[in-house]
């Protein structure tokens, strides 16, 4: 089952959580926007009506003059739209409206509104006459929706108005420009304060920016004047406050995922922790069998913890019993030769002078065996320990030649040994180790197969599973091992030779020593004799 690594647990947990704290935020800009545009949106609908009644005024003016005499046509009247196409887009019937377009996020902030000036000229007398006519709309609209309405002639000067500002000028003003050449035009301005922030259950509006809308009226290609409307916003923290039932639904929601996402890392580290950290706890109180891999590890790295602590709980246990087994193994073998020596000296205290010389001699002798025998046993086992905690050092050995040497000393000795071996057979093992565990497996011949045993060494380089190996043999002509004890022969302590110094260890000693080094010695059958055989990797 695949297991996802700890670190992309904690990243997609704390991505998951960022996410969500980004995603709010980006909403919270969008709904803000969305406030904004909305504002937009009203103020070009408003304009729109109010332009077009204004230009239906000063149509009216122009054709049925007060003082009975008519000056101008309507097609002369006012300014030229500066792009023919935006005179098309107000005398088309097919729809073609005009869209809130502000944005915010990325739109510039103006300053504020400068104030209205004393205007050149007067208004345009025509444009005075139609200012009064759509006065009550502009006051009816203002009271109704709380903005900021000005109607100017087609030099900016007001002529209608919902805040008492009619005869100066806005020509200076940006919205005003735009909207004189014939182009709707929506722009953010820094909205000044007017007191203290109002409540949030107060209407009045706390956005620190106002919307500004210029909305020609155009008749034809003429530009005739300009409606400009302003509004502050909806703040977004007011608008929230008034939808707080269904915002905290969303938090709550938003709770929930993290809450999850908790739970999930949760589960997926602390809960398979504390089971390693149970399992450890039962393993120091020595249970045994207590660590097991666990079921639901979670992730890819608490697997691997869990496999490598079973792995050092299971070989602390077989330490432990190695150990034990150990400890008993050298009381067994400390007894015989410790008790035998107690014996003779307690003889000899209580008897030294009734003995004769020859008793004497031979309960010395005893004592002389045993101490001997005691000797080697610290030997064996001082060797032991070494070749347990013995590591490959990256030495080579040249297989042939070193057991030509060991060959040729032991044949001084009486011993029939012959040697077989390949040419330029080496092995990953120092000469001195390998030399040990060689002359352990003769000495071993040697003092279970008697005086007449003929040993056969074999050295050569072959494949095991595809991969190059030394492999030595040493096969002796002896009386062989039984059945029984085929399978101690490596266990430290064992011996049938007992009787004759045998210490049970050089086996062992053998094994270790090769095990060290990557190797592996093992006790082949046969019908007659012994044959171990002993496997190394190549340098």
């Amino acid at each position: 089952m695949w297991k996802p690594q700890l670190r992309t647990v904690l990243i997609a947990g704390n991505a998951v959580i960022l996410l969500l704290v980004v995603a709010a935020i980006g909403v919270l800009r969008l709904y803000e926007t969305e406030l904004v545009k909305g504002t937009e949106s009203e103020l070009i609908v408003q304009g729109m009506r109010i332009a077009a009644a204004y230009r239906q005024a000063i149509l009216r003016e122009i054709r049925s003059p007060r003082d009975g005499r008519a000056d101008v046509e309507p097609d002369a009247y006012g300014l030229p739209v500066g792009d023919p196409s935006l005179a098309k887009r107000f005398e088309s019937k097919a729809l073609n409206p005009v869209l809130p377009r502000l944005n915010f996020i990325s739109d510039k902030i103006l300053p504020p509104a400068p104030d209205p000036v004393a205007p050149d000229s007067p208004a345009d007398r025509y444009a005075q006459h139609a200012g009064l006519s759509v006065t009550p709309i502009v006051r009816a609209a203002q009271s109704m929706t709380l903005a900021g309405i000005r109607v100017t002639d087609y030099r900016g000067t007001i002529v209608a108005t919902s805040s008492g500002e009619g005869g100066l000028s806005l020509a200076a003003w940006e919205e005003v420009r735009g909207a004189l050449a014939g182009e709707p035009i929506s722009l953010l301005r820094t909205r000044l304060p007017e007191g203290p922030s109002p409540a949030l259950e107060s209407e009045s509006r706390r956005s620190k920016v106002r919307v500004f809308v210029g909305i020609p009226a155009v008749h034809g290609d003429r530009v005739f004047g300009t409606v400009i409307l302003s509004r502050t916003p909806p703040d977004v923290v007011q608008t929230l406050y008034r939808h707080r039932r269904s915002l905290m639904s969303g938090l709550a929601v938003l709770v929930a995922v993290v809450v999850l996402v908790s739970v999930m890392t949760a589960f997926t580290i602390s809960r398979p922790m504390q089971a390693l950290i149970r399992q450890t706890e039962r393993v120091s109180r020595g249970e045994e069998g207590a660590a097991v891999p666990l079921a639901h590890p979670g992730t890819y790295e608490v697997d691997l913890l869990s496999r490598a602590f079973v792995r050092m709980a299971d070989a602390l246990e077989a330490r432990a019993a190695y150990v034990k087994t150990f400890a008993s193994n050298v009381s067994h073998g400390f007894k015989t030769p410790l008790t035998s020596i107690r014996g003779a000296v307690e003889l000899l205290q209580d008897h030294f002078d009734e003995m004769s010389v020859e008793e004497r001699r031979r309960f010395l002798q005893i004592l002389h065996e045993d101490t001997d025998r005691l000797q080697r046993l610290v030997s064996r086992l001082l060797e032991l320990a070494r070749a347990e905690t013995s590591l490959a050092a990256g030495t080579t050995s040249d297989v042939g030649k070193l057991l030509e040497a060991i060959v040729a000393r032991y044949r001084e000795t009486g011993m029939d040994v012959n040697l077989q071996t390949a040419p330029d057979v080496s092995a990953a093992i120092g000469p001195e180790t390998l030399e040990s565990v060689v002359s352990i497996l003769l000495d071993n011949a040697q003092q279970h197969g008697g005086p007449g045993v003929s040993v056969q060494v074999t050295a050569s380089a072959t494949s095991i599973d595809q991969a190059p190996r030394a492999v030595l043999t040493v096969e002796d002509n002896g009386p062989g091992i039984s059945e029984a004890n085929a399978s101690r022969v490596f266990t430290p302590f064992f011996t049938t030779a007992g009787d004759r110094g045998g210490s049970g260890m050089g086996l062992a000693i053998a094994e270790a020593l090769v095990n060290a080094h990557g190797g592996t010695v093992s006790l082949e059958p046969m019908e007659r004799g012994t044959r171990f055989r002993i496997v190394l990797p190549p340098p």
